[in-house]
Protein backbone atom coordinates (compact mmCIF):
# COMPACT_ATOMS: atom_id res chain seq x y z
CA UNK A 1 0.00 0.00 0.00
CA UNK A 2 1.67 3.22 -1.40
CA UNK A 3 1.20 5.91 1.05
CA UNK A 4 1.05 9.54 0.17
CA UNK A 5 1.85 12.60 2.62
CA UNK A 6 -0.89 14.75 3.78
CA UNK A 7 1.34 17.59 2.50
CA UNK A 8 1.60 16.57 -0.93
CA UNK A 9 -2.14 16.15 -1.42
CA UNK A 10 -2.71 18.99 -3.55
CA UNK A 11 -0.77 17.54 -6.48
CA UNK A 12 -3.18 14.19 -6.17
CA UNK A 13 -6.33 15.72 -7.12
CA UNK A 14 -8.93 13.65 -8.23
CA UNK A 15 -6.92 10.95 -7.86
CA UNK A 16 -7.36 8.16 -5.35
CA UNK A 17 -4.30 7.69 -2.92
CA UNK A 18 -4.22 6.25 0.75
CA UNK A 19 -2.55 9.01 3.47
CA UNK A 20 -2.10 7.33 7.34
CA UNK A 21 -1.88 8.95 10.07
CA UNK A 22 -4.00 10.09 13.61
CA UNK A 23 -7.39 10.89 13.49
CA UNK A 24 -7.19 14.60 14.44
CA UNK A 25 -10.98 15.71 15.26
CA UNK A 26 -14.13 13.27 14.82
CA UNK A 27 -17.73 14.06 14.17
CA UNK A 28 -20.16 11.36 13.61
CA UNK A 29 -23.00 12.82 11.76
CA UNK A 30 -26.53 10.42 10.64
CA UNK A 31 -25.31 9.76 7.40
CA UNK A 32 -21.88 10.54 7.32
CA UNK A 33 -18.49 11.41 9.69
CA UNK A 34 -15.93 13.51 9.06
CA UNK A 35 -12.75 12.79 10.08
CA UNK A 36 -9.43 15.02 10.10
CA UNK A 37 -6.28 13.50 9.83
CA UNK A 38 -2.39 14.50 10.42
CA UNK A 39 0.59 13.20 9.53
CA UNK A 40 4.15 14.58 10.11
CA UNK A 41 2.92 17.08 6.78
CA UNK A 42 0.03 18.83 8.46
CA UNK A 43 -4.24 17.42 8.04
CA UNK A 44 -6.99 17.07 5.72
CA UNK A 45 -10.38 16.84 6.16
CA UNK A 46 -11.55 13.34 5.18
CA UNK A 47 -15.56 12.35 4.30
CA UNK A 48 -16.75 8.51 4.96
CA UNK A 49 -20.38 7.73 3.86
CA UNK A 50 -21.96 4.84 6.73
CA UNK A 51 -21.49 2.12 3.88
CA UNK A 52 -17.90 2.95 3.57
CA UNK A 53 -15.79 0.09 3.74
CA UNK A 54 -13.41 -0.94 6.68
CA UNK A 55 -11.17 -3.49 7.17
CA UNK A 56 -10.59 -4.66 11.19
CA UNK A 57 -12.65 -5.40 13.81
CA UNK A 58 -14.46 -1.94 14.22
CA UNK A 59 -17.22 0.32 12.75
CA UNK A 60 -17.25 3.69 11.55
CA UNK A 61 -18.89 5.25 14.41
CA UNK A 62 -16.22 3.73 17.02
CA UNK A 63 -13.31 5.99 15.45
CA UNK A 64 -12.18 8.18 17.75
CA UNK A 65 -9.56 11.19 17.92
CA UNK A 66 -5.75 9.63 18.33
CA UNK A 67 -6.49 6.27 16.49
CA UNK A 68 -4.05 5.64 13.76
CA UNK A 69 -5.58 4.35 10.47
CA UNK A 70 -5.18 4.13 6.93
CA UNK A 71 -7.61 6.07 4.57
CA UNK A 72 -7.64 5.54 0.87
CA UNK A 73 -10.10 7.61 -0.95
CA UNK A 74 -10.17 10.37 -3.81
CA UNK A 75 -8.71 14.08 -3.25
CA UNK A 76 -11.27 16.62 -4.82
CA UNK A 77 -11.60 20.10 -4.51
CA UNK A 78 -14.03 21.44 -1.79
CA UNK A 79 -16.99 23.65 -2.70
CA UNK A 80 -16.45 27.44 -3.23
CA UNK A 81 -18.47 27.69 -0.03
CA UNK A 82 -16.59 25.84 2.17
CA UNK A 83 -12.97 26.64 1.16
CA UNK A 84 -11.40 28.05 4.18
CA UNK A 85 -7.89 30.12 3.62
CA UNK A 86 -6.76 30.32 6.49
CA UNK A 87 -6.51 26.07 6.88
CA UNK A 88 -3.87 23.88 5.51
CA UNK A 89 -5.35 21.94 2.46
CA UNK A 90 -8.81 24.06 3.50
CA UNK A 91 -9.38 24.17 -0.54
CA UNK A 92 -9.63 20.09 -0.54
CA UNK A 93 -10.87 17.39 1.00
CA UNK A 94 -10.51 13.47 1.02
CA UNK A 95 -13.83 11.54 -0.20
CA UNK A 96 -13.06 8.16 2.09
CA UNK A 97 -13.62 4.84 0.22
CA UNK A 98 -11.82 2.49 2.75
CA UNK A 99 -10.61 2.59 6.24
CA UNK A 100 -8.14 0.45 7.79
CA UNK A 101 -7.37 0.19 11.08
CA UNK A 102 -3.99 -0.17 12.38
CA UNK A 103 -4.15 0.81 16.18
CA UNK A 104 -6.83 2.21 19.08
CA UNK A 105 -6.03 4.93 21.40
CA UNK A 106 -7.48 4.97 24.59
CA UNK A 107 -8.70 8.76 25.22
CA UNK A 108 -5.15 10.54 26.19
CA UNK A 109 -4.89 11.42 29.95
CA UNK A 110 -5.30 15.74 28.58
CA UNK A 111 -6.08 17.51 25.89
CA UNK A 112 -3.34 17.36 23.02
CA UNK A 113 -5.52 19.01 20.28
CA UNK A 114 -4.75 22.03 21.84
CA UNK A 115 -1.47 24.20 23.77
CA UNK A 116 -0.40 22.15 25.85
CA UNK A 117 2.06 24.54 27.65
CA UNK A 118 -0.65 24.60 30.88
CA UNK A 119 -1.00 21.28 31.46
CA UNK A 120 0.69 20.12 34.75
CA UNK A 121 4.09 19.42 34.14
CA UNK A 122 3.98 16.09 35.16
CA UNK A 123 1.40 14.58 33.50
CA UNK A 124 3.26 16.29 30.16
CA UNK A 125 6.57 14.54 30.57
CA UNK A 126 4.99 10.95 31.97
CA UNK A 127 3.01 11.13 28.94
CA UNK A 128 5.73 13.10 26.95
CA UNK A 129 5.08 10.84 23.96
CA UNK A 130 1.85 12.63 23.82
CA UNK A 131 2.17 15.44 24.72
CA UNK A 132 4.83 16.04 21.57
CA UNK A 133 1.89 15.13 19.23
CA UNK A 134 0.36 18.65 20.10
CA UNK A 135 1.04 21.02 17.21
CA UNK A 136 3.21 23.87 19.35
CA UNK A 137 5.60 20.87 20.28
CA UNK A 138 5.65 19.47 16.63
CA UNK A 139 6.87 22.52 15.03
CA UNK A 140 9.10 23.61 18.05
CA UNK A 141 11.24 19.87 17.47
CA UNK A 142 11.02 20.45 13.66
CA UNK A 143 12.15 23.56 13.71
CA UNK A 144 15.39 23.04 15.91
CA UNK A 145 16.02 20.04 13.80
CA UNK A 146 16.27 22.52 10.36
CA UNK A 147 18.22 25.06 12.80
CA UNK A 148 20.61 22.18 13.33
CA UNK A 149 20.44 21.26 9.41
CA UNK A 150 21.03 24.65 8.18
CA UNK A 151 24.18 25.07 10.05
CA UNK A 152 25.89 21.63 9.42
CA UNK A 153 25.49 22.34 6.08
CA UNK A 154 27.19 25.75 6.08
CA UNK A 155 29.89 24.28 8.34
CA UNK A 156 30.45 21.57 5.52
CA UNK A 157 30.40 23.73 2.46
CA UNK A 158 33.37 25.77 4.95
CA UNK A 159 35.26 22.80 5.42
CA UNK A 160 34.64 21.64 9.03
CA UNK A 161 35.06 17.78 9.50
CA UNK A 162 32.08 16.02 12.04
CA UNK A 163 34.10 14.56 14.49
CA UNK A 164 32.63 12.89 17.90
CA UNK A 165 34.65 12.73 20.67
CA UNK A 166 33.75 10.21 24.13
CA UNK A 167 31.21 10.64 26.26
CA UNK A 168 32.91 8.43 29.17
CA UNK A 169 35.99 10.45 30.13
CA UNK A 170 37.87 12.34 33.26
CA UNK A 171 37.01 15.17 35.45
CA UNK A 172 37.34 18.12 33.61
CA UNK A 173 37.43 22.02 35.01
CA UNK A 174 34.86 23.36 33.18
CA UNK A 175 33.23 24.97 36.23
CA UNK A 176 30.38 22.93 37.02
CA UNK A 177 29.33 19.94 38.96
CA UNK A 178 30.51 16.10 36.98
CA UNK A 179 28.10 13.17 36.45
CA UNK A 180 30.25 10.36 37.37
CA UNK A 181 30.21 6.17 36.14
CA UNK A 182 31.55 3.45 37.98
CA UNK A 183 33.71 1.56 36.52
CA UNK A 184 33.17 -2.06 36.73
CA UNK A 185 36.67 -3.38 35.19
CA UNK A 186 38.75 -0.34 37.45
CA UNK A 187 37.26 -0.70 40.69
CA UNK A 188 36.62 2.55 43.09
CA UNK A 189 38.00 4.68 39.65
CA UNK A 190 35.06 6.22 38.15
CA UNK A 191 34.49 7.80 34.15
CA UNK A 192 32.92 11.43 34.00
CA UNK A 193 30.56 12.47 31.46
CA UNK A 194 31.34 15.57 29.66
CA UNK A 195 30.50 18.65 30.24
CA UNK A 196 31.74 19.71 26.88
CA UNK A 197 34.42 18.36 24.99
CA UNK A 198 36.79 20.78 25.24
CA UNK A 199 39.82 19.35 25.69
CA UNK A 200 38.88 16.47 23.09
CA UNK A 201 38.87 19.39 20.72
CA UNK A 202 42.03 21.10 21.01
CA UNK A 203 43.77 17.75 20.82
CA UNK A 204 41.97 17.64 17.35
CA UNK A 205 43.39 20.77 16.49
CA UNK A 206 46.69 20.10 17.60
CA UNK A 207 46.29 16.16 15.66
CA UNK A 208 45.65 18.47 12.47
CA UNK A 209 42.00 18.39 11.79
CA UNK A 210 42.24 22.27 12.05
CA UNK A 211 38.38 22.75 11.26
CA UNK A 212 35.95 20.40 12.97
CA UNK A 213 32.65 20.50 14.47
CA UNK A 214 30.09 17.97 16.12
CA UNK A 215 26.21 17.73 17.65
CA UNK A 216 27.84 17.34 21.04
CA UNK A 217 26.16 16.31 23.79
CA UNK A 218 27.02 18.31 26.94
CA UNK A 219 26.33 16.97 30.46
CA UNK A 220 26.66 19.10 33.94
CA UNK A 221 25.02 18.25 37.68
CA UNK A 222 23.82 21.97 38.37
CA UNK A 223 20.81 23.74 39.65
CA UNK A 224 18.11 23.55 36.84
CA UNK A 225 16.02 26.56 36.35
CA UNK A 226 14.04 27.52 33.31
CA UNK A 227 16.74 27.53 30.57
CA UNK A 228 19.34 25.12 32.38
CA UNK A 229 19.12 21.44 32.29
CA UNK A 230 21.15 18.36 33.43
CA UNK A 231 21.91 17.54 29.89
CA UNK A 232 21.83 19.66 26.43
CA UNK A 233 23.08 19.87 22.55
CA UNK A 234 25.57 22.23 21.35
CA UNK A 235 26.76 23.08 17.75
CA UNK A 236 30.33 22.66 19.39
CA UNK A 237 32.90 23.59 16.05
CA UNK A 238 36.96 24.71 16.75
CA UNK A 239 39.33 26.32 14.07
CA UNK A 240 43.30 26.62 13.99
CA UNK A 241 45.14 29.48 12.59
CA UNK A 242 42.67 31.88 13.87
CA UNK A 243 41.99 35.08 15.44
CA UNK A 244 38.96 36.09 17.38
CA UNK A 245 37.66 38.02 14.07
CA UNK A 246 38.11 34.56 12.46
CA UNK A 247 36.20 32.63 14.26
CA UNK A 248 33.61 35.37 15.56
CA UNK A 249 32.34 35.90 11.60
CA UNK A 250 32.25 32.14 10.85
CA UNK A 251 29.93 31.90 13.19
CA UNK A 252 28.15 35.03 12.85
CA UNK A 253 27.42 34.12 8.67
CA UNK A 254 26.65 30.20 10.00
CA UNK A 255 23.81 32.07 12.47
CA UNK A 256 22.59 34.66 9.94
CA UNK A 257 22.06 31.80 6.53
CA UNK A 258 20.64 29.22 9.47
CA UNK A 259 18.00 31.08 10.33
CA UNK A 260 17.46 33.20 7.87
CA UNK A 261 16.85 30.06 5.74
CA UNK A 262 14.05 29.49 8.39
CA UNK A 263 12.14 32.94 8.08
CA UNK A 264 13.77 34.63 10.04
CA UNK A 265 14.80 38.40 10.22
CA UNK A 266 17.86 39.71 12.04
CA UNK A 267 17.90 43.21 13.65
CA UNK A 268 21.33 44.17 13.06
CA UNK A 269 24.06 42.46 10.62
CA UNK A 270 26.84 42.30 11.22
CA UNK A 271 26.27 41.73 14.81
CA UNK A 272 26.86 44.12 17.48
CA UNK A 273 30.05 44.02 19.38
CA UNK A 274 29.99 45.76 23.11
CA UNK A 275 32.20 44.86 25.77
CA UNK A 276 31.64 42.99 29.27
CA UNK A 277 32.18 46.55 30.62
CA UNK A 278 29.86 48.33 28.28
CA UNK A 279 27.16 45.93 28.52
CA UNK A 280 27.18 45.62 32.43
CA UNK A 281 26.84 49.49 32.46
CA UNK A 282 24.20 50.05 29.64
CA UNK A 283 22.48 46.72 30.78
CA UNK A 284 23.21 45.46 33.68
CA UNK A 285 24.14 41.60 32.90
CA UNK A 286 26.29 40.31 30.22
CA UNK A 287 23.03 38.81 28.22
CA UNK A 288 20.36 41.40 27.24
CA UNK A 289 17.65 42.67 24.53
CA UNK A 290 18.32 44.87 22.49
CA UNK A 291 14.53 44.74 20.83
CA UNK A 292 12.12 46.58 20.82
CA UNK A 293 8.45 46.03 21.30
CA UNK A 294 7.96 46.33 17.74
CA UNK A 295 10.63 43.52 16.97
CA UNK A 296 9.20 41.31 20.07
CA UNK A 297 5.80 41.43 17.95
CA UNK A 298 7.41 40.66 14.49
CA UNK A 299 9.65 37.63 15.58
CA UNK A 300 12.88 39.77 15.10
CA UNK A 301 16.16 38.16 16.37
CA UNK A 302 18.88 40.30 18.08
CA UNK A 303 22.05 38.87 17.86
CA UNK A 304 25.37 40.39 19.55
CA UNK A 305 28.54 39.41 21.03
CA UNK A 306 30.07 40.47 24.11
CA UNK A 307 33.96 40.86 24.42
CA UNK A 308 36.83 41.72 26.87
CA UNK A 309 35.53 39.80 29.85
CA UNK A 310 37.54 39.79 32.44
CA UNK A 311 39.74 36.21 32.66
CA UNK A 312 39.48 35.46 36.06
CA UNK A 313 37.17 36.60 39.37
CA UNK A 314 37.73 36.33 43.39
CA UNK A 315 36.59 32.83 44.27
CA UNK A 316 33.48 32.21 45.94
CA UNK A 317 33.75 29.47 49.02
CA UNK A 318 30.08 28.78 48.12
CA UNK A 319 30.00 27.90 44.65
CA UNK A 320 33.51 27.08 44.67
CA UNK A 321 33.60 24.11 42.20
CA UNK A 322 36.79 22.75 43.51
CA UNK A 323 39.27 23.49 40.50
CA UNK A 324 40.65 26.89 42.20
CA UNK A 325 42.29 26.22 45.19
CA UNK A 326 43.23 29.91 45.67
CA UNK A 327 41.66 33.57 45.52
CA UNK A 328 41.00 33.84 41.54
CA UNK A 329 39.09 31.10 39.34
CA UNK A 330 38.17 31.60 35.61
CA UNK A 331 35.36 33.63 35.17
CA UNK A 332 34.49 30.83 31.76
CA UNK A 333 37.20 28.29 31.17
CA UNK A 334 41.07 27.88 32.15
CA UNK A 335 41.79 27.33 28.97
CA UNK A 336 41.57 30.69 26.98
CA UNK A 337 43.89 33.19 25.96
CA UNK A 338 44.37 36.34 27.74
CA UNK A 339 44.10 39.39 25.36
CA UNK A 340 47.62 39.70 23.37
CA UNK A 341 48.66 42.75 25.51
CA UNK A 342 47.93 40.96 28.63
CA UNK A 343 49.79 38.21 28.22
CA UNK A 344 52.89 39.22 29.49
CA UNK A 345 50.57 40.14 33.01
CA UNK A 346 49.07 36.36 33.37
CA UNK A 347 53.02 34.94 33.08
CA UNK A 348 54.48 37.11 35.53
CA UNK A 349 51.05 36.66 37.81
CA UNK A 350 50.27 40.64 38.14
CA UNK A 351 47.26 42.59 37.92
CA UNK A 352 45.01 40.10 37.99
CA UNK A 353 41.74 42.01 38.62
CA UNK A 354 42.23 43.35 35.36
CA UNK A 355 43.94 40.70 32.48
CA UNK A 356 40.95 40.26 29.46
CA UNK A 357 40.26 37.50 28.24
CA UNK A 358 39.85 36.70 24.30
CA UNK A 359 36.59 35.35 25.22
CA UNK A 360 33.67 36.20 22.86
CA UNK A 361 30.17 35.24 23.81
CA UNK A 362 27.22 35.40 21.64
CA UNK A 363 23.88 36.88 22.82
CA UNK A 364 20.18 36.77 21.48
CA UNK A 365 16.92 38.58 22.60
CA UNK A 366 18.00 38.20 26.36
CA UNK A 367 19.90 34.52 26.24
CA UNK A 368 23.36 33.68 26.14
CA UNK A 369 23.11 31.48 22.88
CA UNK A 370 26.87 30.87 22.72
CA UNK A 371 30.74 31.38 24.05
CA UNK A 372 33.70 30.14 23.08
CA UNK A 373 37.25 31.88 22.81
CA UNK A 374 40.80 31.65 21.01
CA UNK A 375 42.57 29.08 23.18
CA UNK A 376 45.91 28.89 24.95
CA UNK A 377 48.22 26.55 22.57
CA UNK A 378 51.48 27.49 24.88
CA UNK A 379 51.75 25.12 27.55
CA UNK A 380 53.53 28.01 29.80
CA UNK A 381 50.15 30.17 29.58
CA UNK A 382 47.94 27.28 30.93
CA UNK A 383 50.68 26.43 33.68
CA UNK A 384 50.37 30.39 34.43
CA UNK A 385 46.92 29.97 34.41
CA UNK A 386 47.01 27.88 36.89
CA UNK A 387 48.92 29.23 39.36
CA UNK A 388 47.04 32.11 39.32
CA UNK A 389 43.77 29.60 40.83
CA UNK A 390 46.43 28.24 43.11
CA UNK A 391 47.56 25.10 41.80
CA UNK A 392 50.99 23.65 42.61
CA UNK A 393 53.21 22.36 39.66
CA UNK A 394 52.07 18.80 40.79
CA UNK A 395 48.34 19.88 40.60
CA UNK A 396 48.21 21.23 37.35
CA UNK A 397 50.39 18.03 36.25
CA UNK A 398 47.39 15.97 37.36
CA UNK A 399 44.82 17.91 36.12
CA UNK A 400 45.63 19.11 32.65
CA UNK A 401 48.96 16.95 32.38
CA UNK A 402 48.06 15.64 29.03
CA UNK A 403 47.33 18.68 27.51
CA UNK A 404 50.85 20.84 28.28
CA UNK A 405 52.30 17.43 26.64
CA UNK A 406 50.34 17.44 23.38
CA UNK A 407 50.99 21.36 23.34
CA UNK A 408 55.20 20.39 22.94
CA UNK A 409 54.25 19.23 19.78
CA UNK A 410 53.51 21.49 17.84
CA UNK A 411 50.31 23.14 18.29
CA UNK A 412 48.53 25.76 16.24
CA UNK A 413 47.00 28.49 17.47
CA UNK A 414 43.29 27.89 17.44
CA UNK A 415 40.17 28.71 18.82
CA UNK A 416 36.39 28.10 18.88
CA UNK A 417 33.00 28.14 20.26
CA UNK A 418 29.32 25.90 21.54
CA UNK A 419 26.22 26.99 20.35
CA UNK A 420 23.37 26.39 22.61
CA UNK A 421 21.29 24.72 20.52
CA UNK A 422 18.17 24.81 23.24
CA UNK A 423 18.96 28.22 23.59
CA UNK A 424 19.10 29.21 19.81
CA UNK A 425 15.52 27.46 19.62
CA UNK A 426 13.91 28.61 22.36
CA UNK A 427 14.24 31.96 20.93
CA UNK A 428 12.81 30.77 17.49
CA UNK A 429 10.01 29.36 19.10
CA UNK A 430 9.39 32.15 21.11
CA UNK A 431 9.32 29.68 24.01
CA UNK A 432 10.54 30.67 27.55
CA UNK A 433 11.31 27.27 29.11
CA UNK A 434 14.04 24.78 27.48
CA UNK A 435 11.73 21.75 28.37
CA UNK A 436 9.77 23.01 25.48
CA UNK A 437 12.57 22.37 22.34
CA UNK A 438 13.79 19.14 23.93
CA UNK A 439 12.03 16.00 23.17
CA UNK A 440 12.93 14.40 26.47
CA UNK A 441 13.66 17.24 29.17
CA UNK A 442 13.57 15.97 32.67
CA UNK A 443 11.28 18.01 35.40
CA UNK A 444 12.44 20.66 37.85
CA UNK A 445 13.55 17.82 40.38
CA UNK A 446 15.42 16.08 37.89
CA UNK A 447 13.25 13.00 37.01
CA UNK A 448 13.59 11.85 33.36
CA UNK A 449 10.32 11.72 31.24
CA UNK A 450 8.29 8.55 30.61
CA UNK A 451 11.00 6.40 32.60
CA UNK A 452 12.08 6.51 35.92
CA UNK A 453 15.33 7.55 36.45
CA UNK A 454 17.50 8.41 39.02
CA UNK A 455 16.42 5.03 40.88
CA UNK A 456 18.18 2.78 43.10
CA UNK A 457 20.38 -0.02 41.33
CA UNK A 458 20.11 -3.60 42.77
CA UNK A 459 22.18 -4.88 45.19
CA UNK A 460 24.06 -7.09 42.29
CA UNK A 461 24.38 -4.00 40.50
CA UNK A 462 26.29 -2.72 43.39
CA UNK A 463 28.60 -5.29 44.18
CA UNK A 464 29.48 -5.50 40.05
CA UNK A 465 30.87 -2.23 40.71
CA UNK A 466 32.55 -2.58 44.26
CA UNK A 467 29.98 0.03 45.65
CA UNK A 468 28.33 0.29 48.91
CA UNK A 469 25.66 3.01 49.77
CA UNK A 470 26.02 4.74 53.02
CA UNK A 471 23.34 6.80 54.10
CA UNK A 472 23.14 10.73 54.06
CA UNK A 473 23.30 12.47 57.37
Amino acid sequence: MTRTLIGDLKNHIDESVTIKGWVDVVRHQSKMSFLNLRDRSGKIQCVAMQDVQVEGAFELKEIRPEWVVAFTGTVVKRPEKNVNPNMQNGDIEMQISKITLISKSETPPFDISADTSGIDEDARLKYRYLDLRSERMQKNIRTRSAFIQNAREFLFKEGFVEIETPLLTESTPEGSRDFVVPSRLNPGKFYALPQSPQQYKQLLMVGGMERYFQIARAIRDEDLRADRGFEHTQIDLEMSFVEMEDVMSTVEAMITQSVEKLGYKIKEKPFPRISYKDAMAKYGADKFDMRTEEDKANGVLAFAWVVNFPFFEKTDPSTNSGQAKGEWTFTHNPFSMPIPEHVESLLKGENIGDILTTQYDLVCNGFETGGGSIRAHDPEILKATYRVMGNTDDETQEKVGHMLEAFKYGAPPHGGIAIGVERIAMTLANETQLREVQAFPMTRGGQTSVMKAPKELTKKQLNELGLELKKKQ
